[in-house]
């Protein structure tokens, strides 16, 4: 017979597991993607907008339409609202309404990439979630606004290029929030361990598994300044959370955070 301590630590860990106790919390990430962040030609860059888990290859999210998206170039700012196609983007667990996107290259310099999402309802948490998202493109290596600031409700300045970050050194960012910047935010660090199929808007084999004890989370300091090594190659990105002015959306909690998405490569 089973004594009774053996069946209340079963019941302990059947209620924890029932109630998501034991399962590592995930990071909520807006990918702004493209797989060509250096393209070698001017033209058409395909994108893909996707809310989704990249680091486990977890849960998609559906994405409403997008409230603003468009790209900062040597200046100018390059609406992109009308090359939004709505699509469905495939994970390993569900798929989900995503948007695909079409940026023109024309010119050499940067191309920021910004976008500021629909409102997202987190039924689990019980709150909306907006991720204002940034990526960067870069044509021919003459660099001309990776360190604009945008004017976001909620936004990471890069400190270091965004686009060819050497694998094995470090990524600095600032969190600003209404144009001040952040202390003390909490930012999460995700990888995209399954790329996108870009034709086939599905999840490719993940390159590494889910890091074990949950997300990745570093702080900001007083000037809101963070620092992170970056210890391989690919797409980085890294979410300050809840930093946005806006606290309530549809009577419920809102939570509007900065993402921002770097490439780092490795030495040949």
């Amino acid at each position: 017979m089973r004594s009774n301590a053996m069946l209340k630590t079963i019941f302990t860990l059947i209620l924890a597991v029932g109630t998501g106790v034991c399962a590592p919390a995930q990071a909520h990430f807006q990918l702004v993607y493209t797989p060509e962040v250096l393209p070698e030609k001017s033209g058409d860059l395909p994108l893909k907008l996707v809310f989704w888990h990249p680091f486990e290859n977890g849960p998609v999210m559906d994405m409403g339409a997008p409230e603003a998206f468009f790209a900062l170039h040597r200046g100018a700012r390059i609406d992109l609202m009308d090359s939004l196609t709505p699509t469905r983007f495939a994970g390993a667990q569900n798929s989900a309404a995503a948007y695909d996107a079409v940026l023109p290259v024309r010119r050499a310099g940067d191309y920021v990439l910004a976008l500021q999402p629909a409102p997202y309802f987190e039924q689990s948490e019980d709150k909306y979630i907006q991720q204002f998202a940034k990526s960067y493109v870069n044509r021919a290596g003459l660099p001309t606004d990776w360190e604009a600031e945008l004017g976001m409700a909620a936004e990471i300045i890069p400190l270091s290029k965004p686009y060819n970050v050497i694998a094995g050194s470090s990524f600095t960012g600032r969190v600003m929030a209404d144009g001040k910047p952040v202390a003390g935010a909490e930012i999460e660090v995700e990888y995209i361990a399954a790329l996108p199929d870009m034709e086939t808007s599905k999840a490719g084999a993940p390159s590494v598994g889910p890091m074990p004890g949950g997300a990745v989370v570093i702080r900001s300091d007083d000037n809101g300044l963070f620092t992170y090594a970056v210890p391989r190659a690919g797409h980085w990105g890294f979410a300050a959370l809840d930093i946005g002015p806006d606290k309530t959306h549809g009577g419920k909690d809102l939570s509007q955070d900065a993402v921002i998405w770097i490439r780092a490569f490795g030495l040949e």
